[in-house]
């Protein structure tokens, strides 16, 4: 934030670039900075004295003072408009200065009105994918990544628990059901109202009744005993799933959830995959499938190096992920025209090679497949020339630029990559993140057929703000005999961890072993 509100309003372009690549490098660390001496601070690419200073002012008060200052004399406005993914500080400079726009709203009206057309550096392509990004902005405000706040929702339960032990509660709603995105913290309890209200401090601005915890949204239900396993059930599905279970007959009341499912005769069913009336159907037809589970997966695949844009060495990465007890890692840095990413030249994929295969002379029976995430180029062709692409055991063809390709450009430059030979996996397929960019469109179903006549896996990326392919794709994967390859793109060894939520993702889709790419050792050629 401070790199960009200093180019904003036009300050010294050194101090810009110098705050940007510490934000790269520092982005990357997963541990709290309290907990970094000034030397561990130090030894990050990038951090150089001034630096260390900033983190030091911002751990011991809170605050940054450059950044403050300037935030005094930026409209709130302008400032979310400089949040909304896709305008930089040049492009909202000119919305903010010759335009005169200081709000998100003003702005997407000003768009309505082809007021941006003829500004400098815009043009009617340009107000349209404003447009797009803008309205994306506005309908994901108010939402969390289920990964940013499952701890804390958990906290609210203990606590909800620890205070009144004799009265059942639970986690429900979107966070029971642990979707991608959430509106807050869901509990559900036999408690009486008024005690729980004195746990949690309420906003007296907001809605009547709404409470928070730690600064996120909490909304809870209150249920009498008698009733609490019916309105719990009611309340950890989706619409869908609940109205192919109504149409069966009235749920009568129960005090556990499992009576609801015994009284229709059907299995439990896991609150991640109550998401269809299929689903209901298996329940009540004993055919429920039995889905992934993480002892299933025996290899960590997409994992990023100090070779390219990791924090950790290959060593480190392959030691942590031994440890985790899975028994393969595929590194697969970035390819050399990702140089934004420090993507390997022909000379280090060489030496990377070389180190990979001494350190598997070195761990024995844990590998370390040679891989690379090879960037699709604009054309649909993958990076490195054929003899290089060869050596690889695994090659991971994802896109990382152009993403405004319409859907049959976007759909095509897949395809064309799907069908190279040497493509293994197709990364992160719509290169969407979560409440932030809503990715390239693309012919799903086209995809999906070409994996499967060309023999690719399909990468669900665990990073929580991609997970992607989508979860609601994964029963047409398995019915085209297309693999999903959980992957945690992890760019630390901290990170490697980032499996649980690609888990969650595939068993709401319904993922179940046979057709996870990684629940076995990799074919390393088609």
């Amino acid at each position: 934030m401070l790199a960009n509100l200093m180019e904003l309003h036009e300050m010294n372009s050194f101090k810009i670039k110098s705050y940007a690549n510490a934000y790269l490098s520092l982005r990357k660390v997963d541990i709290t900075f309290a907990s970094m001496d000034q030397a561990e601070l130090s030894s990050l690419p990038g951090v150089g004295k001034s630096i260390v200073e900033k983190i030091n002012e911002m751990v011991s008060t809170g605050k940054m003072a450059e950044l403050e200052d300037l935030k005094a004399i930026t409209p709130p406005g302008v400032i979310e408009i400089l949040n909304v993914k896709g305008l930089g500080p040049k492009k909202v400079g000119v919305i903010w200065k010759e335009l005169k726009l200081e709000s998100v709203g003003e702005l997407l009206l000003a768009c309505q009105e082809n007021r941006l057309v003829k500004a400098k550096g815009f043009g009617l392509k340009t107000q349209e994918d404003i447009i797009k990004k803008l309205q994306y902005h506005i309908d994901s405000s108010g939402k969390y990544l289920y990964a940013n706040i499952e701890e804390l929702a958990l906290e609210a339960l203990d606590l909800l628990k620890t205070n009144f032990p004799d009265n059942p509660s639970s986690l429900c709603g979107e966070i029971r059901r642990k979707m991608p995105e959430v509106r807050g913290i869901e509990l559900i309890t036999t408690a009486a109202e008024s005690s729980v209200k004195n746990l949690f401090p309420m906003d007296a601005e907001a809605e009547q009744n709404s409470l928070f915890y730690k600064d996120v949204p909490l909304f809870i239900h209150f249920s009498k005993e008698e009733n609490f396993g019916n309105e719990l059930f009611l309340n950890s599905a989706s619409k869908e799933f609940i109205n192919a279970v109504t149409n069966l007959g009235t749920i009568p009341s129960m005090q556990e959830e499992n009576q609801v499912f015994s009284h229709f005769n059907a299995e439990f069913v896991s609150p991640e995959f109550r998401e269809s009336a299929d689903t209901w159907q298996m329940a009540c037809n004993h055919t429920l499938p039995s889905l992934i589970e993480l002892e299933d997966i025996i290899g960590m695949v997409h994992c990023h190096t100090q070779y390219s844009d990791g924090i950790h060495t290959l060593e480190q990465m392959a030691m942590e992920t031994m440890n985790l007890g899975f028994k393969y890692m595929v590194v697969t840095d970035h390819s050399r025209s990702a140089f934004y990413a420090g993507g390997l030249s022909i000379e280090r994929v060489e030496m990377q090679w070389r180190e990979i295969e001494n350190l598997n002379k070195k761990f024995g029976e844990f590998k370390i497949y040679k891989g690379i995430e090879s960037d699709i180029l604009g054309d649909g062709s993958l990076d490195y020339p054929d003899e290089i692409l060869n050596g690889f055991d695994v090659v991971i063809a994802s896109v990382h630029s152009n993403l405004n390709m319409d859907v049959d450009k976007a759909t095509n430059r897949l395809i064309c990559a799907i069908e190279n030979p040497h493509t293994t996996i197709l990364g992160h397929p719509t290169g969407r993140l979560l409440l932030s960019r809503s990715g390239y469109p693309l012919h799903y179903q086209k995809i999906i057929d070409a994996c499967a006549v060309n023999k690719v896996a399909i990468e669900l990326n665990a990073n929580p703000q991609r997970l992607d392919i989508d979860y609601v794709w994964l029963k047409k994967c398995m019915e085209k005999n297309v693999k999903i390859s959980i992957n945690p793109d992890a760019h630390s060894t901290s990170q490697i961890k980032y499996v649980k939520f690609g888990l969650i993702a595939a068993r709401k889709g319904g993922l179940i072993k046979e057709f996870c790419w990684n629940a076995t050792l990799p074919p390393l050629k088609k």
